[in-house]
């Protein structure tokens, strides 16, 4: 679709003078487990306050995968338990239980964060996959299986369309990626992603109260999978935040330039909100006082508690 080019173009002729850049140094590509050295300059750049002071809300952090594991997952589990501990906004609580999805679990939580929750191609179908390989499962028949999959879908979408939050990280579209209802919910589906590789991000409205953190500090430079979305994603009906520049991005498919890839959006869906984050594949990513700000921003949009426009901006 070039007719976007331009307005990739002018996004980054209005951000292109705005601060400094801020980069992230290279990280180790061999990602290892939370040291408690990494643990500690995440805590230390977390924020210690809210940008809205509220009621504490319980955030659910599900982190199951059944394709692509992302070794970055434990960490984002940790990110949120420090947000959360730190800022006074949230108790935080970590599943890997598909059972945690469903209605009477969760329902006594106000957001669920999904991380990088990977499933198995070409199908994309994770609530499948657990169902299918989880030995608490063996005894359910396909239709039986298929059944309880689409319960828990529907869990899920009631949840966030009565008026709850949904964060999503990373990989975490791809969970249900041949969804319509899902990916519609998300704001789009995963299409591919070029090789992790050096990427600029940029604020689409340096004015938006969710992109606050970035001022003065941007572009913002880190290695990471730039993703690539389509369906939903091409409507753009959400609220864009952040995104990539694709020009110079090492693109072997040759499609990422075809289009303004967003990295980061809001939405409203039914009464609830949605907040889709893409930074980071890497740890070192989530050392940064302004992705942990934006993070925590996020998910204070989510919660219903950071009231801002979110309204589609095409």
């Amino acid at each position: 679709m070039l007719k976007h080019l331009p307005w990739t173009f002018a996004l980054w002729l209005i951000t292109a003078a705005v601060g400094a850049a801020e980069r992230i140094p290279e990280p180790d590509q061999k990602i290892v487990p939370p040291a408690p050295e990494w643990e500690g300059v995440v805590r230390a750049a977390a924020p210690a306050k809210p940008t809205v002071q509220a009621a504490k809300r319980k955030l659910l952090v599900f982190s199951r995968f059944t394709g692509y594991d992302h070794k970055v997952i434990p960490h984002v589990d940790r990110v949120f338990q420090i947000l959360g501990a730190k800022s006074g906004s949230f108790d935080t609580t970590v599943s890997v239980d598909i059972e945690s999805l469903a209605s009477e679990s969760l329902n006594a939580y106000d957001v669920l964060v999904l991380n990088n929750n990977c499933s198995k191609g070409p199908r994309r179908h994770l609530l499948l996959d657990v169902l299918e390989t989880d030995s608490k499962y063996q005894g359910l028949t396909p239709a039986e299986r298929e059944k309880k999959a689409n319960a828990l879908e529907q869990s899920l979408l009631a949840f966030v369309g009565g008026g709850k939050g949904l964060v999503v990280i990373h990989g975490a579209p791809t969970m249900l990626n041949n969804s319509k209802e899902f990916t519609g919910m998300v704001g789009g589906a995963f299409f591919y992603h070029p090789p992790n590789q050096e990427v600029t991000v940029r604020t689409v409205d340096a004015s938006h109260p969710l992109v606050a953190a970035f001022q003065g500090k941007e572009p913002f430079i880190h290695r990471d999978e730039p993703y690539c979305f389509h369906g939903p994603y091409e409507r753009m009906e959400f609220r864009p935040l952040l995104f990539m520049d694709t020009q110079g991005l090492r693109d072997p498919k040759g499609e990422a330039g075809k289009m303004v890839r967003y990295v980061a959006w809001i939405k409203p869906y039914g009464q609830g909100r949605v907040f889709y984050c893409s930074p980071s594949h890497f740890p070192e990513s989530y050392t940064s006082p302004t992705l942990l700000r934006f993070l925590l921003d996020g998910t204070q949009y989510a919660s219903g508690d950071l009231k801002c426009d979110d309204t589609p901006r095409r």
